[in-house]
């Protein structure tokens, strides 16, 4: 170490940058459009925070509530999820599925005293490099000024809150009922039924 350099303080964060804070994320990609305007971004050169570590699912509709729960407990400040516009599914309704569940993950991290909005859901098709660099910027941004997550950092309440959800099943999380009502504007009417 350097005699310019100064020690990071007690407590913070891994992801502390000169004593500034730098949130942690992962991002859950569908391979068919969202991981592709992950990709387009970067062949454009599109500039967006190196922050989120990205997952690839074949479908959005494939994450199982539990890696959103231990991308949590994994030490990640933040959370993404993205997939194709609902009725775009390359899987039908999947999309909607993710979304049902993205709904109540929120609710269930919420009452494990983590915040919701340290939990993201973005539509990007394939073509839309420049949304989905804009949204992780955006995402950035919000769980930045939330701050580290520290969420039992001793390990006691992370383990404790897991182990509740686990017993659950995430069956649990995923046949739970949305209701209509909560469900955003695009989502066709077939599925808000």
């Amino acid at each position: 170490m350097s005699a310019t350099t100064t020690p990071a303080p007690a407590g913070a964060a891994s992801g502390s940058v000169g004593g500034v804070f730098e949130p942690v994320m992962i991002g859950f990609t569908c391979n068919w459009c969202s991981y592709r305007a992950a990709d387009l971004a970067g062949t454009a050169r599109i500039k967006y925070p190196p922050n989120v570590r990205l997952v690839r699912l074949m479908c959005s509709g494939r994450l199982d509530p539990a890696f959103v729960l231990k991308a949590f407990a994994g030490g990640a400040d933040g959370v993404m999820v993205s997939g194709c516009w609902p009725g775009e599914c390359h899987y039908i309704e999947q999309n909607i599925k993710a979304l049902r569940r993205f709904i109540l993950l929120r609710r269930v991290i919420e009452a494990m005293g983590i915040e919701p909005t340290r939990l993201q859901l973005v539509w990007a098709s394939a073509a839309e490099g420049q949304r989905f660099a804009h949204e992780v910027g955006r995402i950035v941004e919000e769980v930045r000024a939330l701050g580290p997550l520290n969420w039992g950092r001793d390990g006691a309440q992370r383990h404790e809150s897991i182990a509740a959800v686990s017993a659950a099943g995430p069956a649990a999380v995923s046949a739970a009922a949305v209701p209509a009502a909560a469900l955003p504007a695009g989502v066709p009417a077939e599925v808000r039924a």
